[in-house]
């Protein structure tokens, strides 16, 4: 099946714009470019004019960055793939939600990559999902009320971050225990989930233990001691993980 993608750029520099242009004449001939925008107030006259299934999207842009501008569209029906300069900020919201994004300069093969994903998810009719689930993170104020996208083996899994009780190494992989004992295998490192859902509650005590701090019971005194999960499970403290650990809970 041959699927076109009618996409438009959003960028403030020409330049970025110019050189994504030839890029996806170049290697995506199957994206037919309908418009583009200089900023937000462009970027948004041009999606209410054209509906497209794709754009691509600076992060950061005067008077307003990418996130300003899809808040203010009402009706998502496209898939975004996000272009940024690294930003710490803009990259923990983005991996939250499993969107796609390029860093600048962007790099020809992961520009096609990321093509072909919006894809795929149009032809399994799941196009917008990843940049609706970025906009509901983006409205939810409470960190726990906020939703994870798990890659799974069948596809993906959605959760509510309040719903992970914990996560463990597993090599390159992740288990993901959640509520009511279920536990889900990820094919992403620990370091993944520590890096995205620290600010959301969640605490590395041991190099193979990530805790959602909600559940935590009680702590066993030892060399290094042992937290108590809500559903019974003890878990190992490394010395390096327990002064922070007991500087939360206020003690010494």
């Amino acid at each position: 099946m041959n699927t076109s993608l009618r996409a438009i750029l959003i960028d403030d520099e020409s330049i970025s714009r110019s050189t994504l242009r030839t890029y996806l004449e170049r290697y995506c001939p199957d994206v037919e470019i309908v418009a583009e925008g200089d900023g937000v107030e462009a970027g948004l006259s041009a999606i209410r004019k054209h509906q497209p299934d794709l754009i691509f999207l600076d992060v950061e842009m005067p008077y307003g960055n990418a996130f300003d501008l899809l808040e203010q569209v009402e009706n998502i029906t496209f898939e975004t793939i996000f272009v940024t300069a690294y930003s710490q900020y803009a990259l923990k919201a983005l991996n939250l939600s499993a969107a796609y994004y390029l860093l600048k300069p962007v790099d020809v093969d992961e520009l096609v990559e990321a093509v072909g994903k919006v894809k795929e998810n149009m032809q399994k009719n799941q196009q917008a999902f990843h940049t609706r689930i970025l906009v509901e993170n983006l409205k939810t104020i409470q960190q726990q009320a906020r939703k994870v996208v798990l890659p799974v083996m069948e596809g993906f899994e959605v959760v509510k971050v309040k719903e992970i009780m914990r996560c463990q190494a597993n090599g390159n992989f992740t288990d993901i225990y959640l509520q009511e004992g279920k536990k889900k295998m990820i094919c992403r490192p620990l370091k993944h989930f520590e890096e995205i859902l620290t600010e959301a509650g969640f605490m590395r005590i041991h190099r193979a233990h990530l805790i959602n701090l909600e559940y935590v019971m009680g702590y066993i005194r030892g060399k290094a001691g042992q937290v108590r999960m809500e559903d019974g499970t003890e878990l190992q403290v490394s010395a390096s993980y327990k002064k922070e650990l007991m500087a939360h809970f206020d003690q010494k």
